[in-house]
């Protein structure tokens, strides 16, 4: 943990030494605030919750997550510090784990500047603030799965703009596995377990249920397991691209 801990620090130091995180943050505050205010109409709605802030989150996770990502491996493969990275005294695991934690804690960055929002439905109301934190919780370990699945793709190839189509491309079909305009086709000739499977593999499906207010164990091992599972793939990647 100790090598994973000084790997974070000198990936989070990296995003906040460069425009980058400045850049992002602005991008991201500008954007939930537009989406809140202007598109879910949150004055005209009249009611004193986030409902409509969260539920853009998964479709601006969908571009801006990949685009983090998209640098994490493929950077470093172009510009040959891999090589450089593997020499240091740290498995592969370990190097893979602190950069995803510095990408993903560098996201929760940017979700906590969004907190005076938060302020302002407790002053125009009385929001349900177990709903809210729900919502926090779950956006924040959304964003997790997301950036794990971009930092796989992003081992993958040295090319930062297909590491952050493909990354982007898969995020989304996660997003969308639990709608029922593609459960519809495959309800036309797919076994109920199948359709089934499917739609729990939805993001949408499993944040939707934690910003209800109820932060169900399996919503969070869902977004754990996903976590998990491509992080060790992106293990196996570096480990055969170290090789080759």
């Amino acid at each position: 943990m100790r090598n994973v801990a000084i790997i974070t620090k000198r990936e989070l130091r990296g995003y906040f030494a460069t425009p980058l995180a400045l850049v992002f943050i602005v991008i991201f505050l500008a954007l939930t605030s537009a989406f809140a205010f202007y598109v879910g109409g949150f004055f005209q709605r009249g009611q004193a919750n986030l409902s409509v802030f969260f539920a853009f989150h998964p479709w601006l996770y969908l571009l801006l997550i990949p685009a983090i990502a998209m640098r994490l491996w493929a950077e470093e493969r172009k510009t040959g510090t891999i090589e450089l990275l593997m020499t240091l005294p740290v498995s592969t695991a370990e190097a893979v784990g602190g950069k995803f934690l510095a990408a993903w804690l560098f996201t929760g960055v940017a979700l906590a500047f969004t907190f005076p929002m938060w302020i302002t439905v407790n002053v125009l109301g009385e929001p349900d603030n177990g709903v809210i934190l729900a919502s926090y919780v779950g956006s924040f370990l959304m964003a997790g799965a997301f950036m794990a699945i971009g930092s796989c793709i992003s081992a993958l190839t040295k090319n930062q703009v297909i590491a952050f189509i493909v990354g982007a491309t898969v995020c989304f079909l996660f997003t969308m596995s639990g709608l029922d305009l593609v459960l519809d086709f495959f309800r036309a000739w797919a076994p109920d377990v199948l359709v089934e499977t499917i739609a729990s593999m939805s993001f949408l499906t499993h944040f939707q249920s934690v910003t209800k207010g109820v932060i169900d164990l399996r919503d969070v091992v869902f977004f754990v397991s996903l976590m998990a599972f491509w992080l060790f793939a992106n293990v196996i990647v570096v480990e055969i691209k170290k090789t080759s």
